[in-house]
Order: C-alpha cells, then structure tokens, then sequence
C-alpha cells in the first residue's frame, strides 16, 4: 500500500513539475512573460513621458516636435546601438581589446555629439514655427527632410555595423571549423 502511495505522490509532483515547465514554454513561445500583466501595445502612439532610453542620451524637451515615426525611428537606433554595446562589453570581459577603427569613430559621434544638436535644431525650427508662425511650408519640409536624412544615415552605419560583427563572428566560426576538420585526420 505504501508503495502505490508512493508512487502516486511521485506521479502527482512530476505532473505538476513538467506542466510547470510546459506552461512557462508556452508562454515563452508566444512571446509574453507567466505572471506579468503589463500589456504593451507595440502600435499604440508613443509617449514622451513613458520613452526610456538604453543608450543614447536625448533631451525629451526636444523630442516633442517628432513625428511617431521618427520617435520609433531612434528607439530601433537606440536599440541597436544597445546590442553593438553589448557586444563590445562581451569582447573586454573576454580580455580583448576591441579595435576601433574609423567608421566606429564617426558613428559615435554621430550618436553622442551629432544626433542631439541636430535634434536640438530641429526643435528650436519647429518651436520658432509655432510661437512665431515664421517657418513657410519649404522650410518646415526641408528641414523634416534633413532630419530624416540623419536619422536615417545613422540607422544605415548602424546596421553595417552590426552586420560587420555578425560576419567577423561567422569568420571566425569557419575559421574554427577548418581547423578541426584539418586535424580529424
């Protein structure tokens, strides 16, 4: 009797351990987090006041004259200059000095320097326009225009980047394994 006892508490704990498993699996799968009930709603209009930024480092007061697609624009921006930082992190807790060549260079500018005047910029137009009603049509679309070309620019070097990374990692994965295929025999 003790036995069957036995193997019914054994039974009934590996059930509820693997539906455990199975439920957290499920929810990973789909994409949301057991025991969460924050709902975000990736298509909803954003707000400046819920904005956090990873890395780069703006002035909310000058991002209120974007466009939603611009703000989603810099957070795509600051979500890949976060994984390019990760990366370099990775590198020096691996004890290795990542090179930093030109390209590299110009895109941190870019980022820390260029970025936040430009920006800074474009507010001191918008907000001219809308004290002083000043700006003509041209201006208002020239200068959206060039904010759009920076963004872009931008957004452009940070996906070489980001693919030159992939590639070099890729690289040294083929490199590896031709070693090891050499020494098989």
């Amino acid at each position: 009797m003790s036995i069957i006892i036995g193997i019914g508490v054994v039974t009934t704990i590996t059930t509820l351990y693997l539906g455990k498993k199975c439920w957290h699996a499920f929810h990973k799968a789909v994409g949301i987090s057991p025991g969460v009930l924050t709902y975000q709603d990736y298509h909803a209009p954003l707000s400046l006041t819920t904005l956090n930024w990873q890395q780069l480092n703006l002035n909310k007061k000058h991002l209120e004259s974007l466009s939603e697609q611009e703000l989603r624009q810099l957070q795509r921006i600051d979500e890949k200059v976060h994984h390019y930082q990760a990366y370099q992190q990775e590198l020096q807790a691996q004890h290795r000095t990542p090179a930093v060549n030109e390209s590299q260079f110009v895109l941190h500018k870019m980022l820390h320097t260029r970025l936040p005047e430009v920006l800074a910029s474009y507010y001191q137009l918008t907000h001219m326009h809308k004290n002083a009603k000043t700006m003509n049509g041209e201006k208002r679309v020239e200068a959206g225009e060039l904010l759009q070309k920076v963004l872009d620019n931008i957004e452009q070097r940070l996906d070489t980047l980001l693919e030159q990374m992939e590639m070099r990692h890729l690289q040294d994965l083929r490199v590896m394994n031709q070693y090891l295929d050499s020494h098989d025999n």
